[in-house]
């Protein structure tokens, strides 16, 4: 399984940036697809995921600002990122797991990760 972050860079408070993941190695359209965050001395966070059928969870401070999609026919998950603080300046990282966890906000509950793509937002 292979998962490849693109779409990271430096962006002005208020801007935006998309996002990408590409998975290959994997029956992508039955795999839940997620997208974590690390910010420099703190613990990677949940910040969205997505069901096989498209239904999607979004951590409360991304609510309205971040929206996670998936192309079944591409193998590709992106996170359209809007409105972006300097508090979101993070690596990105995009995860997949084959089955859906109830507790699919923490780490533990996916088994294949990217490297991560650097999101970088100045104020």
């Amino acid at each position: 399984v292979q998962l490849v972050e693109s779409g990271g860079g430096l962006v002005q408070a208020g801007g935006s940036l998309r996002l990408s993941c590409a998975a290959s190695g994997l029956t992508f359209s039955s795999e839940a697809m997620g997208w974590f965050r690390q910010a420099p001395g703190k613990e990677r966070e949940f910040v969205a995921a997505i069901r096989p059928y498209s239904r999607t969870y979004h951590r409360d401070s991304v609510k309205g600002r971040f929206t996670i999609s998936r192309d079944n026919t591409k193998n590709t998950v992106d996170l359209q990122m809007n409105s972006l603080k300097p508090e979101d300046t993070a690596v990105y990282y995009c995860a997949a797991n084959r089955y859906w966890s109830v507790t699919y906000y923490r780490s533990g509950s996916w088994s294949y990760w990217g490297l991560g793509t650097l999101v970088t937002v100045s104020s």
